[in-house]
């Protein structure tokens, strides 16, 4: 991703989702988020899924929320699936 993050602190608690049928994605949504920043643009971002560090694009879902995708092998990781609740903490901003 781009060198020159922006240090930033947010901490989210929410379920994990899937929706039905092949290829669907995996993801968390971040409540109010078009607020922390600013944007309903996809914003690129690092940080720690249940202390497993990752990075993602946020993706909007064109309700002022967006959503965090969360790759299998990072599932696996933390031990948890659709359902469960992780804690997300975003700490560098790319976009």
């Amino acid at each position: 991703m781009n060198a020159r993050a922006q240090d930033i602190y947010t901490t989210f608690a929410a379920p994990i989702r899937r929706d039905a049928g092949p290829g669907a994605w995996t993801i968390v949504v971040m409540p109010g988020s078009g607020e922390v920043f600013g944007t309903r643009k996809p914003v690129k971002v690092g940080g720690t899924i249940d202390g497993h560090v990752f990075e993602a694009t946020l993706l909007p879902m064109g309700d002022g929320t967006h959503m965090v995708p969360i790759k299998a092998a990072l599932r696996a990781a933390v031990g948890k699936d659709d359902g469960d609740v992780v804690t997300v903490h975003l700490d560098r901003r790319f976009s």
